[in-house]
């Protein structure tokens, strides 16, 4: 079964390199509703699947000073807490039930819904959010905004794994909506790294992490997402992510309404 694991990884590798999203939206799904991983090890395993893969990117936005460390502080000041919060909250229920498999399974579903319509979206939301720049709210508590995002990113990162890339971007162009592209990915990946490794290890403590499949998955992905990488100027990007979205939808029905 590892071969298949790594090739799931090259698969869903190759699809973050050519879309720019779509990895814990994929990963989690994949293991849980093809190879039949618990939801709670599935969400573990990705988490700090996440976490390692994002760290290379984080190195070369840093290095590049793409990333903007305050609004990244911002996020991580409501996500780590909120985080912290919600693995002390699944670790207060019964062992050996099947309320915390509930709980990520349903979770994960409404991240998917969340994710696809960010993907759907995004550039509409984005154009709102620049009509609107000067509104009061906005001028007056874009921090506190800011750090509130973080905090249900938080939530909904350590249920289920996904959020911390479609949904951050999503979350911070409409936030921000004069910050440059790749500032607001450099950042949005920046913030993910301890956001995943946070929640991944709160997953390890409930016994949520399967190390050998991470590194099967490690080793099918990297390859993935250099290849996708260098493929994706050839391949219509908003055909992807259509598609995509599509999928998550499907995806995150099943989950929900099962």
């Amino acid at each position: 079964m590892d071969y298949l694991y790594t090739l799931s990884g090259f698969a869903v590798g190759a699809i973050v390199g050519l879309t720019g999203v779509g990895g814990g939206s994929l990963m989690t799904p994949l293991l849980v509703l093809v190879f039949g991983v618990s939801p709670a090890t599935a969400v573990g395993t990705d988490l700090l699947y996440a976490a390692l893969t994002k760290s290379g990117g984080t190195v070369a936005h840093g290095r590049k000073g793409h990333i903007e460390w305050g609004i990244t502080g911002r996020l991580a000041l409501g996500s780590i807490p909120a985080a912290a919060l919600t693995i002390w909250v699944l670790a207060q229920l019964p062992k050996g039930s099947n309320a915390i498999g509930s709980i990520i399974s349903n979770g994960l579903g409404f991240a998917l819904l969340l994710t696809a319509v960010a993907i759907l979206f995004g550039r509409r939301l984005r154009d709102y959010a620049a009509g609107h720049e000067e509104s009061p709210l906005r001028q007056c508590c874009l921090g506190k905004i800011t750090v509130a995002v973080g905090a249900l990113l938080g939530v909904l990162v350590t249920i289920s794994s996904v959020g911390a890339g479609a949904l951050g971007v999503a979350a911070l162009y409409f936030l921000y909506p004069k910050l440059s592209p790749v500032r607001i990915v450099g950042s949005d990946v920046a913030h993910a790294v301890p956001l995943t490794l946070v929640a991944g290890l709160g997953h390890w403590m409930l016994g949520g992490v399967d190390w050998t499949l991470l590194g099967s998955l490690l080793l099918g992905s990297l390859p993935g997402i250099w290849l996708g990488t260098h493929v994706s100027a050839k391949v219509p990007e908003h055909i992807l992510r259509r598609l995509l979205a599509s999928m998550l939808i499907l995806i995150g029905g099943k989950l929900v309404f099962a």
